[in-house]
């Protein structure tokens, strides 16, 4: 485990309900490299965005444990960035605020602009620092929010279908967005329920079970390159043989339920 930026070790997660306990995850277990970029897809309320709170610290594990860099996650950290479906953005600040609010009481104020200012920039916002969110589209409010988990400089990027509300077009742009970030790019687990999203950015994607009591069923390695564009990907002869499989295992009987 110590070689792993990322450990989900038996993890699970189960609630009280009045009848009876409601496991939603059970035994997950996962480790991610450092750097690396894993997907997790299955099928609506199979759980994949229960792990994702818990890896954010969110949400507690009922069972197992998340090691982030070897030590043992208890709650949210600076070490994470967490971008969700809706960008959450603060309507009455603008946007190099909401991006530096996000920052809490790391560094002085200034240092606190500087980090903002640069993680707009690399979001392709440097004009909009001080725009309001009414002011954006809706791809511009989620590259904000992209920028505001990037400001932190985390150790793990966390992406909860950050694209999901999006138009096919604008979603387009903002999966090329994070590819351009390359070797800036932290080590990344994204929830998303996009087979071609999933080829397209991850190096592993794995693939869970239907719930209740949801697992990793698989983990397929995804052979395209770190230095990968949109183009290089679809062209490589595995593109299609690795969409197959992975919709092959989403649809096969007893693993899940139709959505």
């Amino acid at each position: 485990m110590t070689s792993s930026d990322l450990a989900l070790v038996g993890l699970g997660k189960t609630y009280p309900t009045p009848r009876g306990p409601a496991v939603i995850v059970e035994d997950v277990e996962l480790e991610v490299a450092a750097g690396e970029v894993v997907s997790l897809i299955g099928h609506s309320g199979c759980g994949k965005s229960t792990v994702l709170s818990m890896i954010a610290g969110l949400i507690a594990p009922s069972t197992g444990e998340i090691l982030v860099g070897g030590r043992v996650v208890r709650g949210p950290g600076v070490d994470r960035g967490v971008v969700f479906q809706t960008p959450c953005l603060l309507p009455w600040l603008d946007v190099v605020a909401n991006v530096t609010l996000g920052l809490g009481g790391l560094g002085t104020a200034r240092e606190r602009r500087g980090r903002a200012e640069r993680a707009l920039v690399s979001v392709g916002l440097a004009e909009a620092v001080n725009a309001r969110p009414s002011d954006l589209s809706a791809g511009m409010r989620q590259r904000a929010a992209l920028a505001r988990a990037l400001a932190l400089e985390p150790r793990m990027l966390l992406l909860d279908e950050p694209f999901g509300m999006l138009d096919s077009v604008t979603r387009a742009e903002l999966q090329d967005l994070v590819l351009a970030l390359g070797g800036a790019r932290p080590t990344t687990v994204l929830v998303t329920h996009d087979i071609d999203e999933a080829l397209l950015l991850s190096d592993r994607v794995a693939v869970m079970t239907d719930g209740p009591a949801a697992r990793i069923r698989a983990v397929i390695d995804i052979p395209f390159g770190a230095t990968r564009t949109r183009e290089s990907a679809v062209a490589h002869p595995a593109y299609d043989p690795l969409r197959e499989q992975l919709l092959a295992l989403l649809e096969e009987r007893g693993a899940v339920r139709a959505a």
